[in-house]
């Protein structure tokens, strides 16, 4: 009777798979040491406060407690439909999100693909460094710039209009222009890093399908809608989903510098609306249940462009 082969334990054999991660671990020890501040921060300013996101489901009283205080059930959220100020501020938070996507996102790749056309080195680097630098400038400064531009008294633009003997306007003071101030200086605060990945895509493709394309007659144009744009798409697919799952995350400190109680009608959103219920007016339960469900809205968006992306591009986050 032939023997049976021995076969290794399912014990044995998780014990080598730990060993074999620990020593890899240990083999580049200093990318994971880097990556130490990158954790403690999403642990600490995003994995931590949900622990308190019941309090949503709560009349939370800071004197009783998380544990303390009683249960109301949905009443936060029935309260948030009924809320006349809420139903204004979700439908803006939806026009610029959709104006800060159908705008915004397209223009580094737009600029990914006029700065890959410049021949010139010396002449791309300086563009490249001019573009990326509004960047690393605060929204408190870019706000600053933007009074200093748009303002009605000593601004450039009005200076501008007064040569065509238009009156002053105050933009900043216009509810009807916010969305776009909002919109614009997104653009030109982001627009040149994020052409950083779209470059490295381009980079990347194979030098021969132009070469190829040209003996076939394609000029620099159709190459771009033949060659250049298919070979980045799944580049531009992901960053997109990216982009839906921040839908209604434009950023609180992005408005928060630009807004005023003349444009609290078109420009608040539900960041900034979250801040000052939540903190300035201590509503606590019910801003929390706002955030919940900003968040729960966004998850959702994400899971359905993820799926159709998956379907159409073939291309997906997960």
């Amino acid at each position: 009777m032939a023997r049976a082969k021995l076969q290794p334990s399912d014990s044995v054999v998780h014990r080598d798979s730990a060993s074999t991660v620990w020593k890899y671990m240990w083999k580049y020890k200093a990318l994971y040491f880097i990556t130490i501040p990158g954790i403690l921060y999403y642990l600490i300013f995003k994995y931590v406060p949900l622990g308190a996101s019941f309090i949503a489901f709560k009349d939370y009283n800071i004197f009783k407690g998380v544990f303390g205080s009683p249960w109301v059930g949905l009443e936060h959220f029935e309260r948030m439909f009924r809320h006349g100020d809420f139903l204004r501020i979700f439908k803006n938070t939806l026009i610029i999100g959709g104006l800060d996507i159908l705008f915004a996102f397209p223009a580094p790749i737009i600029l990914a693909l006029l700065l890959n056309e410049v021949r010139l080195v010396v002449y791309k680097r300086l563009i490249q460094t001019v573009i990326y630098m509004p960047h690393f400038l605060s929204w408190v400064i870019i706000s600053g710039i933007a009074v200093g531009i748009l303002s009605p008294s000593t601004g450039v633009v009005n200076h501008m209009l007064g040569w065509f003997g238009i009156e002053p306007i105050y933009f900043l003071g216009e509810n009807s222009m916010i969305r776009t101030i909002l919109v614009t200086s997104g653009i030109w605060k982001e627009v040149g890093w994020g052409t950083i990945i779209y470059l490295a895509a381009l980079a990347g493709i194979n030098p021969d399908l132009y070469e190829a394309a040209e003996i076939d007659g394609a000029n620099r144009w159709k190459q771009t809608w033949a060659i250049t744009i298919p070979s980045i798409m799944p580049t531009i697919v992901i960053l997109f989903l990216l982009k839906i799952g921040d839908f209604l995350d434009f950023g609180f400190e992005r408005v928060w510098v630009f807004i005023n109680p003349l444009t609290y009608e078109n420009g608040e959103i539900l960041d900034t609306y979250i801040y000052r219920a939540g903190l300035l007016q201590q509503e606590y339960s019910f801003t929390t249940a706002v955030g919940m469900f900003k968040s729960i809205i966004g998850l959702i968006l994400l899971v359905v462009a993820n799926k159709l992306s998956r379907k159409t591009t073939g291309e997906s986050l997960f």
